[in-house]
C-alpha cells in the first residue's frame, strides 16, 4: 500500500476539531487513494457519509482512476483489462533492423505492425526472433491478385521465417500475433500480409508456426532478402488482467 493510501473518508461532523492530519489525507492525495475495492467500498459505506454521484478515487490493485455514476464504479483511465499496451516500436532502416526490449515479463502474448514497408529491391521480408538461429517451423500462403494465382511454402526447421511478405519498392503492411516469446517454451506465431507489386498489382498472404527452441527471448529482426528495408514498427503486449 502507497504512502498515501487510505482506508477511509474524513467525515467531519460539527462541533469537533479539525485536526491536520484530517486535512493531510485531502492534500496529499487529491482523490481518495484506496488499496482495493473493498477498503474503497468500506470507506465510502462508513457511518454518516452516503456514496454520491461524481464521488472519485484511485485503486491501487488495478491502478485506474474510477467515479461513481449514480449506480456503480466506473473506471475513467487508464485503459480497461484486456487492452493493448505499446511496448517498443521505432523506425527501419537498412538491410535489417532489431527491435530490442520487445518482449518481457508482463505480457506472454504481444501484437507486432509493420506499416508503410518499402523495398529499395525486389525481396521477401524475412523474420528472426531472439537469438534462434535454427528451428523455426511454418507454413504461408500468397495470393497474386494481378495474375489470379495462389502459391504456397513450409518451412521445416530452417534459420528464421523467410516470407513474411513480398515487397517490389511499393508500401507494404504485416501484423504478427506472437504467444509466448519471453517464456521459455515454444515461441508460436501467426501473419497477415499485404503489398502492392509496381506495375504488377498485389500481393495477400498470411502463415503461422513456430519456433522450437524453448528460449526466452527480448529482442526480434526484420530483414530484407535483398537492397534496404524502410518503415515503421510498433510492439503492443496484450495485458494479462
Amino acid at each position: 500500500m502507497g504512502a498515501n493510501a487510505q482506508t477511509t473518508v474524513p467525515d467531519f461532523v460539527a462541533d469537533t476539531v479539525l485536526t491536520a492530519a484530517k486535512l493531510d489525507i485531502s492534500a496529499a492525495t487529491g482523490v481518495p487513494v484506496f488499496a482495493t475495492t473493498v477498503t474503497r467500498d468500506a470507506a465510502f459505506g462508513g457511518v454518516n457519509k452516503v456514496l454520491a454521484e461524481g464521488q472519485t478515487c484511485y485503486l491501487e490493485s488495478t491502478n485506474v482512476v474510477q467515479y461513481y455514476d449514480g449506480a456503480a464504479w466506473a473506471t475513467v483511465g487508464p485503459a480497461a483489462a484486456g487492452a493493448l499496451v505499446r511496448v517498443t516500436g521505432g523506425a527501419l532502416s537498412s538491410t535489417a533492423t532489431t527491435i530490442t526490449g520487445a518482449f518481457n515479463s508482463t505480457y506472454h502474448a504481444y501484437k507486432i505492425i509493420f506499416s508503410d514497408l518499402s523495398a529499395s529491391a525486389e525481396t521477401p521480408v524475412r523474420l528472426k526472433i531472439g537469438s534462434a538461429t535454427t528451428g523455426y517451423y511454418y507454413g504461408v500462403g500468397m495470393a497474386n491478385a494481378a495474375a489470379g494465382t495462389f502459391n504456397s511454402w513450409s518451412g521445416n526447421n530452417l534459420t528464421l521465417i523467410d516470407r513474411l511478405t513480398y515487397i517490389y519498392t511499393t508500401t507494404g503492411a504485416v501484423t504478427i500475433e506472437l504467444q509466448n516469446p519471453f517464456l521459455s517454451v515454444k515461441t508460436c506465431y501467426q501473419w497477415n500480409s499485404g503489398a502492392t507489386q509496381t506495375g504488377a498489382g498485389a500481393y495477400y498472404g498470411g502463415g503461422a508456426g513456430f519456433v522450437s527452441d524453448n528460449t526466452s527471448h527480448t529482442e526480434f529482426t526484420i530483414s530484407a532478402s535483398e537492397g534496404n528495408l524502410t518503415g515503421t514498427c510498433n510492439v503492443y503486449g496484450y495485458s494479462l488482467s
